[in-house]
């Protein structure tokens, strides 16, 4: 049987939906992140960015350690990446923090190529030097080498079932045994110009799909290895990358020649037919394409910068290729249009398909892809939450804000376009009567649901305990505890007894339980195939689909997916026409609720609390939805309620009165009777804000009352009355058709007054009769625009609610900035950040704070604040380790003071008393503290640790070697003294204490502060070599790096990389932490970082070994040791009076065209590891090596040699190492920028303008005398710069002419240089020269930057 190549037809030319620029090179790679809200790319310039898919703005930016980036993996978890790039090592990130949680080295080229096996446990890569390596991802180790014998490795890819490895390059395809290395399989049937630069296999593993550099694209049999299909493709360069869409139904292709390509797969294999490809078309070469899990999305990367997104789904769907590529099975659909009446044993299986879930239970992309963005970047965040009939209205007030608009006019604009323009506009639609699905979503006893109703958590779970105890077999009881255990956060129990009730019998409730508990754990993957297995036990129910598909929303929104929550409720309440609208309003209500309360910035929260307030139209709500209250703990009671307060606090807090008082009028009109009155002293505080508002503001406050609007006088305000309470009523029970009558009753009755439109328009609302409820939007601003702004009453009193809100921010925060894990010196244990919350939630300070801040004026960040940071204030030790310290797990879930007094246990429970007997409540160690055993917690303590003890109330220094009784002097000579992480351990603190042996204060000293201490700190000053004022004062930074350096030089740790890590907080620099690197190349990672931001060549001055990092960098940190000379420097008044005698002697242009040209020279930098330094070159004419003894061997094993170099007077060197005379040899002199004395402001462009319009205005006899007198003002200030800077450029000669540390630099065969190192210090100075003139032009020729490996 022949092969089929199969002919191309006519292409269709598609454009993207949304395009993401930031990126300054070529775009590499392209993920979908987790959540289908993100994606990550890697590109050329270093970086790798995360972009959000509505917004299509950057989010973040990941700074790789490679200057390109060539490919990134992201794992089968979701949770880590890989990336790989032009340097030789591999860097791995996870994806949630977008830090770096580990680097693996053992390549020697860069790396092009990267891929995740199966399960997540392995990676290989591609490598330039040839060859493939399989990686460990748990220690990090090479496992497995492979050498495919290609001149090129072009692409590496895992098999589905991660036992075999296909490999691609110059010379084809290989496959090979994952397990020993062995070729299985060598495809041939490329051109010689046919580099394989990508592959990809099937779901199912039984085809493989190669591309290459001819331009083709072919199908393998993995089974017989034979070809299947060549696939003409029409482009005309390379192809660089291939995906194939989770249900295999369609190929995507990129080329060189700036387009992509999709194939319609659809009809199997090998029996393949492709339907004509529809082009991509792209603006550069396209070097990356990725699908997105649900195959709606495809992601494209571009030599152009750029990445793109195109929508798969609408091209294909308005193409003549129509559904089959989209058409699934019914597990596939997703969920809004899946057959949820099929019991789980119905369901089809396909191994070849994606599982439940394909398309997820959202809607395609709306037409809001397109949409233009809003005006005000703060507000996008929260119009992105909402439905696009809704968004003109946070655009309204956003403008209103900016240009000090009217509110009324806009509001009637938006209400005409939201009802206008809604998607859910219907006529003539019936009544939508809620039915109560809780019972089919849960089933629980009533003292039960009482107990969980009330908030009492643990009676709830002691009688669930005792259904479980008296029933093993009860899985409704274990599902019950499992949504007990999720509100408790508890998510390791909850996932417990959720998989419990599914392995009695699977059922809806238990498949929700795991569904939820799998949220709370992050692991995403697994909780939607829960929560889609739930829908399978919906029975057809449109309720209960509708209810499900809340649930799962709202446990994203509590797992932190904000955006992917909103988005999918917002889906559900305008694409589904069986949704409980009334369901969706009152969940959206409640999350925007909780995003204002968690934003700190006020325009932000307005607008969140607006949205609530719109979609919770009543203030009381039916128990239909007391299930989002049983499953997640919600107050729907007070909704309403809350969303309004909040709403006139945030437009208040911002400033914004007016909004302020139309939003209390507006509440105090829709609140029925019970409720006005529980709003009586949050309305007394909310008057004396609205008060103490104006007379900061210098206004007479309007008299604020709770009735706004005066009733006419012929309606019967009682009857007026009874039916709006009567309608109020029934909106909250749902009687939506008898609450319609009611409020039109209230219009019939006081037709002036927009009370009664308010509430028709709240039940037509819930009837869904939209033309009616815009017409009542649009008499209610009628009413508003000619009624008076009321003197009404503002009182206001702060809820319980609000204060615990503010309370926990304020909480939050403080945590934030404190180390993962305190001991409490009270009871002796270890509290995680969560059990700290809630000590502090069930102390005396607590409940304090509560009740005495009732009152507007006691409701203050600043005195929660003060209770909050005095509650968690800790205490930091500082100490050298000794012998077995006690660890984590030696102290987790036990009291310290119950331990054994013996070794290191008695110093820790000491530290604990000490700090308690103090009055601080918390302690940490680094002991105990930290989990060594977890990477990423070692990586962030690392970095956070300075500011870690920075931030502490005190820190004690614990001397163990200083005997009590011990004079001045002991803390000198005190081995902590010499231990490397002490460094930054007095440093950072602001308040440090000194104990002996004995834990008494050293020399008896009980001064609170021992910083504040003379004797002590020149003692610690003299020891240590710093200057008492730094010691007292210091702030981390990169400036005089060589002074810090110098104060590290005489100090050692354990663990050689650890010097260098001790040294991050200090510098102010966050690096990766890589236990088991070389301490060179630790050190170097940190040295490199300090070049690259501050430019100090003061780093490069050392003496010792050069590292293999980079050889212009040492060794070891004791290499910068005082230097055993340093040229010394001309005072002022030399550098002054020898320029002064250059001032006649040296033309002005010769000294300043030096200066400029010396100035043009860029600061020094590093990329992948080399060097590029801008220098004065010397090369060396002449080296003769010096025996004064006539001896072969030198002295002491050292070399002298004479040198000669042009431009420079000649020199001895010394060094351990024989000079390679036979290569080029250079002395360079390291520009530095500070000989500039560059001043504040530099001459501008402006400067030359303005001093050519003033020698005009001088010389023209027609402008007055004042205007002539300025210009000579401006002439003669400019010539004063033009003079200073020509004494700076005269002062710059002075400095060259001086002795000067120079480098000796060797050529290599690639051009570049390497550093030789000497034993002591090479001094060199610039030749004296007949004239100025010749040294200035020998200077001008020996500039340039060169290249050091």
């Amino acid at each position: 049987m022949s092969l089929p190549v199969l002919g191309m037809q006519e292409t269709r030319v598609i454009k993207p939906c949304r395009k993401f620029e930031g990126h300054t090179e070529g775009v590499r790679g392209v993920v979908h992140l987790p959540g289908g809200q993100r994606i990550l790319t890697c590109s050329w310039d270093g970086s790798l960015r995360v972009w959000g898919l509505h917004s299509g703005s950057q989010i973040e930016t990941w700074r790789d350690a490679h200057p390109a980036v060539n490919d990134i993996a992201l794992s089968p978890d979701g949770k880590k990446v890989v990336s790989v790039g032009e340097g030789t090592s591999m860097t791995l990130w996870n994806t949630d923090s977008g830090k770096v949680v580990a680097e693996w080295t053992g390549h020697v080229r860069g790396i092009v190529s990267v891929c995740w096996n199966g399960d997540g446990g392995r990676v290989v890569s591609g490598s330039y030097d040839g060859t493939a390596r399989v990686w460990d991802v748990g220690s990090g180790k090479t496992v497995l080498a492979i050498n495919p014998r290609f001149e090129y490795l072009g692409v590496v890819s895992y098999s589905p079932d991660s036992t075999m490895i296909a490999t691609g390059g110059l010379g084809g395809l290989k496959i090979w045994d994952e397990k020993t290395a062995k070729l299985i399989a060598n495809l041939k049937g490329y051109t010689a110009a046919g580099t394989v630069y990508c592959v990809v296999w099937t779901m199912d593993g039984t085809t493989l799909v190669s591309a290459s550099e001819d331009h083709s694209i072919i199908m393998w049999n993995t089974n017989t290895w034979g070809r299947i299909v060549v696939l003409p493709t029409g482009h005309t360069q390379s192809v660089k990358a291939i995906a194939i869409s989770p249900n295999g139904h369609i190929l995507a292709s990129a080329s060189r020649d700036g387009t992509a390509q999709l194939w319609n797969l659809e009809g199997g294999l090998p029996d393949v037919m492709i339907s004509s490809p529809l082009r991509l078309e792209h603006t550069g070469e396209v070097e990356c394409v990725s699908f997105s899990t649900d195959g709606k999305l495809l992601a494209t990367g571009s030599w152009d910068k750029n990445a793109y997104l195109w929508d798969t789904s609408a091209i294909i769907r308005q193409t003549s290729l129509g559904e089959p590529l989209l058409d699934l099975h019914d597990g596939d659909k997703a969920l809004l249009q899946a057959d949820t009446t099929r019991g789980p044993g119905q369901q089809r299986e396909n191994k070849h398909r994606l599982p439940p879930g394909f398309f997820d239970d959202v809607a395609p992309y709306p037409s809001r892809w397109h949409s233009p963005p809003l005006s005000s970047p703060r507000q996008n965040h929260v119009v992105r939450h909402l439905p696009s009939h809704r968004r003109t209205l946070l655009g309204g007030i956003s403008s209103y804000n900016t240009h000090d608009t009217p509110i009324r006019p806009r509001l009637l604009e938006w209400a005409r376009n939201r009802f206008h323009n809604s998607p859910n506009r219907r006529n003539g639609t019936g009544i939508d009567k809620t039915q109560d699905s809780r019972s089919k979503i849960i089933t629980i006893s009533p003292t039960i649901l009482s107990a969980c109703m009330t908030g009492d958590l643990p009676m709830a779970e002691d009688l669930l305990t005792q259904e479980i105890n008296n029933d093993a077999d009860s899985y409704n009881s274990y599902a019950n505890r499992s949504f007990l255990m999720a509100r408790k956060l508890n998510w390791d129990r909850a996932l417990y007894d959720a998989l419990q009730s599914i392995s009695i019998q699977p059922s809806l409730i238990g498949c929700i339980s795991k569904g939820i508990a799998l949220c709370g754990k992050r692991n995403f993957q697994d909780a939607t195939k829960a929560f889609d297995l739930a829908f399978m036990f919906a029975d057809g129910d449109s309720k209960t689909t509708n209810l499900l598909l809340l649930i799962k929303a709202i446990a994203l929104f509590n797992a932190n997916q904000h955006d992917e929550a909103m988005v999918r409720i917002q889906e559900l309440a305008t694409a589904c026409p069986n949704a409980d609208i009334v369901a969706c309003r009152i969940v959206e209500a409640y999350l925007h609720v909780q995003l204002g309360i968690n934003t700190l910035d006020h325009k932000e929260a307005a607008a969140h609390f607006t949205a609530a307030v719109e979609n919770c139209l009543f203030p009381s709500i039916h128990s239909t939805y007391e299930v989002f209250v049983v499953l997640f703990g919600w107050d729907l009671k007070s909704l309403w309620k809350t969303a309004n307060q909040k709403r006139c606090h945030a437009f208040l807090r911002g400033g914004r009165i007016t909004e302020a008082l139309e939003s209390y009028r507006y509440m105090m009109d829709m609140s029925d009777e019970a409720t006005k009155a529980s709003c009586l002293n949050w309305s007394t505080g909310f008057k004396q804000d609205c008060e103490a508002f104006y007379a900061a503001n210098g206004d007479t406050a309007p008299v604020v009352s709770t009735e706004p609007y005066p009733a006419a006088a012929d309606p019967d305000p009682e009857s007026d009355t009874i039916f709006a309470d009567r309608c109020k009523d029934k909106l909250a029970r749902a009687l939506w058709e008898e609450a319609l009558l009611d409020a039109q009753k209230v219009i019939e009755l006081n037709p002036s007054s927009p009370l009664g439109y308010r509430l028709e328009n709240a039940a037509l609302h819930c009837t869904k009769h939209w033309d009616e409820a815009y017409e009542d939007v649009r008499i209610v601003l009628s009413k508003l625009e000619t009624t008076p702004d009321a003197q009404t009453q503002e009182l206001h009193h702060v809820s319980s609610s609000e204060v615990e809100g503010a309370i926990r921010e304020v909480v939050n925060t403080q945590l934030e900035n404190t180390p993962l894990r305190l001991l409490n010196t009270f009871t002796g244990r270890l509290f995680d950040r969560e059990t700290q919350t809630n000590a502090f939630k069930a102390s005396i300070e607590y409940e304090k704070l509560l009740s005495s801040t009732t009152k507007l004026a006691d409701f203050r960040v600043e005195r929660i604040q003060d209770v909050v940071i005095t509650y968690f204030r800790y205490v930091t030790l500082s100490h050298r380790w000794s012998g077995k310290e006690p660890l984590l797990q030696d102290i987790q879930d036990k009291a310290i003071y119950d331990l054994d007094p013996v070794g290191s246990v008695t110093k820790l429970q000491s530290f604990c008393k000490t700090a308690r007997d103090a009055g601080y409540r918390w302690a940490w160690s680094d002991t105990c503290c930290i989990d060594k055993n977890n990477h990423p917690e070692v990586q962030e303590s690392v970095n956070s640790m300075f500011a870690w003890y920075s931030r502490s109330a005190l820190t004690i220094v614990y001397l163990s070697d200083v005997m009590p009784l011990s004079t001045a002097g002991a803390l000198a000579r005190s081995d902590w003294n010499r231990r490397g992480w002490t460094v930054q351990e007095f440093l950072a603190p602001r308040i440090i204490l000194f104990f002996q042996k004995d834990w008494t204060l050293y020399l008896n000293d009980r001064s609170p502060n021992h910083k504040n201490s003379i004797a002590i700190m020149q003692e610690l000053g003299y020891a240590t070599g710093i200057d008492v004022q730094a010691l007292v004062t210091f702030r981390p930074g990169v400036e005089g790096a060589r002074k810090k350096l110098q104060w590290a030089s005489m100090r050692v740790t354990t663990l050689q990389e650890d010097i260098a890590y001790s040294l991050f907080g200090i510098f102010g620099v966050h690096l990766p932490v890589i236990y088991g690197e070389k301490g060179q190349n630790a050190l170097g990672r940190l040295l490199q970082e300090i070049v690259t931001r501050s430019g100090d060549i003061s780093v490069l001055d050392w003496v010792g070994k050069p590292s293999e990092f980079n050889s212009c960098l040492p060794a070891e940190i004791g290499s910068y040791r005082p230097l055993p000379y340093t040229s010394s420097s001309l005072s002022e008044d030399l550098i002054e009076a020898a320029a002064s005698s250059l001032r006649n002697t040296v033309a002005v242009d010769l000294a300043s065209g030096l200066y400029n040209l010396l100035s043009s020279l860029g600061s020094p930098r590093f990329a992948s590891r080399r060097l590029h330094l801008p220098c004065l070159t010397f090369p060396v004419t002449e080296v003769r090596w010096r025996d004064d003894r006539d001896q072969e061997i030198p002295i002491n094993a050292i070399y002298a040699y004479e040198v000669k170099a042009k431009g420079l007077h000649d020199l001895l060197l010394l060094t351990e190492e024989q000079l390679p005379t036979w290569q080029t040899l250079l002395l360079v002199y390291p520009w530095d920028h500070c000989l500039l004395e560059l001043p504040s402001s530099a001459p501008t462009v402006r400067d030359a303008q303005d001093y050519s319009v003033a020698r005009s205005l001088g010389k023209n006899e027609r402008v007055g005398s004042g205007s002539r007198w300025r210009a000579s003002q401006l002439i003669s200030r400019l010539r004063q710069r033009d003079s200073e800077s020509h004494w700076r450029a005269l002062r710059l000669i002075v400095r060259l002419r001086q002795p000067f540390t120079a480098f000796l630099l060797v050529r290599q065969r690639g051009g570049e240089y390497m550093r030789i190192a000497t034993n002591q210090v090479i001094t060199a100075q610039v030749q004296d020269m007949a004239s100025v003139r010749k040294m200035v032009d020998s200077i001008r020729s020996s500039i340039r930057t060169v290249e050091i490996l």
